[in-house]
């Protein structure tokens, strides 16, 4: 790529090609696409996160913030400005006990996150060539707990995740593999929109550093 190119312009060039689609809101004719929930997702009680079509349900953490996430032929994409940072994406409804699933796809080098009632980061990371764990790998509790295998995928690549709360315990399963077991929630993991850990909370995902995309958003709250 051209050596004089920004950082997040080569990031989002990176994953426009594993994508084959626009990465910015700007782009030329990106196409809406409502997502389908499998039957049996739908039998089991769980519910779209994302219409895959716009923000419905979701707003911008700095509303004064650059808008750098945008609905893109049904992923949800952020595109941070060239030489910036985006804003983090917040979902309106709160939850307290759910199963959340999610796939996400960064290019090389990026890094994000997803968290849990807005106070726990579920690190999402470029690993590299990585081979032992940390409390900062990709599928960590960031800061917090490490997982307990390697199980990411290359960037390029899309990844799934499963993550069940219930109370002050977190389990979570990346590419079908188990990574965090009861992890505890006791404490946020910095970045948090508050420190009521013991309270419902908003998911958000994080923006204000690189550029990923997301699809298949679907939550199933729990008693």
């Amino acid at each position: 790529m051209n050596p004089f190119m920004s950082k997040s312009r080569r990031m989002a060039a990176t994953l426009l090609a594993c994508l084959a689609l626009p990465l910015s809101s700007n782009a030329a004719d990106p196409k809406p696409a409502a997502p389908a929930l499998a039957a049996d997702e739908i039998a089991q009680g769980f519910r779209p996160l994302f219409n895959g079509v716009d923000l419905t349900g979701w707003r911008y953490r700095n509303p004064a913030g650059p808008k750098s996430w945008s609905a893109q032929n049904g992923l949800l994409v952020n595109t941070p400005p060239d030489g910036g940072h985006g804003t983090d994406l917040v979902t309106e409804e709160k939850f307290r006990n759910f199963v959340v699933r999610y796939e996400y796809k960064i290019p090389k080098g990026a890094n994000s996150g997803f968290y849990l009632r807005g106070r726990h980061e579920i690190q999402i990371l470029d690993d590299g060539d990585a081979t032992q764990p940390s409390n900062t790998s990709n599928g960590s509790l960031y800061s917090q707990t490490a997982p307990s295998v390697m199980a990411s995928r290359p960037a390029g690549e899309w990844q799934t995740v499963e993550a069940t709360v219930t109370g002050n315990r977190a389990t979570v399963l990346l590419n079908g593999k188990k990574i965090l077991d009861g992890a505890s929630l006791d404490r946020p993991t910095g970045g948090e929109l508050d420190n009521r850990v013991n309270e419902p909370g908003p998911f958000f995902l994080q923006g204000d550093h690189g550029t990923v995309a997301f699809r298949n958003l679907r939550v199933k709250p729990l008693p």
